[in-house]
C-alpha cells in the first residue's frame, strides 16, 4: 500500500490550500488527513468512512476544511481554507480498511504516507 501526499507549500493567512493523497490506485473504507506541529501530538483534522459517508473535523478546523475524494482518481482531497498560523503543520493522509465509521472521531489508522509540510505566514 502507498499513499502520496502533495500540495503542501506557503500560504498567507486567510488563504486556502488543497492538498491531494493518491492511494495507490485502489479505494479503502477510511481516508483521514493528519497533522503534526513541532511540539505538538498528531491531530486528526479530516476524516472520511466511506461506507457511511461520515466525516469528522476536530474543532480546531471545523467549517474551514472540507475532505473529499475522487474514487475514479484514488485521490482524497483535504481542501483547506481561511488558513491559520496555527495550521502549520506537517500533513500526513492516511487509510485503513478495518470499516467502521469517523463519525464520533478519526481513531487510529493502519497505513501513511509521507508527509507534506503547509506553512501559514500571519
Amino acid at each position: 500500500v502507498q499513499l502520496q501526499a502533495s500540495g503542501g507549500g506557503l500560504v498567507q493567512a486567510g488563504g486556502s490550500l488543497r492538498l491531494s493523497c493518491l492511494a495507490s490506485g485502489r479505494t479503502f473504507s477510511t481516508n483521514g488527513w493528519f497533522r503534526q506541529a513541532p511540539g505538538k501530538e498528531r491531530e486528526g483534522v479530516s476524516c472520511l468512512s466511506n461506507a457511511d459517508g461520515a466525516t469528522y473535523y476536530p474543532d480546531t478546523v471545523k467549517g474551514r476544511f472540507t475532505i473529499s475524494r475522487d474514487n475514479a482518481k484514488s485521490r482524497i482531497y483535504p481542501q483547506m481554507n481561511g488558513l491559520k498560523p496555527e495550521d502549520t503543520a506537517v500533513y500526513y493522509c492516511a487509510a485503513h480498511d478495518w470499516g467502521g465509521s469517523v463519525v464520533h472521531g478519526c481513531g487510529e489508522f493502519e497505513w501513511w504516507g509521507k508527509g507534506t509540510l503547509v506553512t501559514v505566514s500571519s
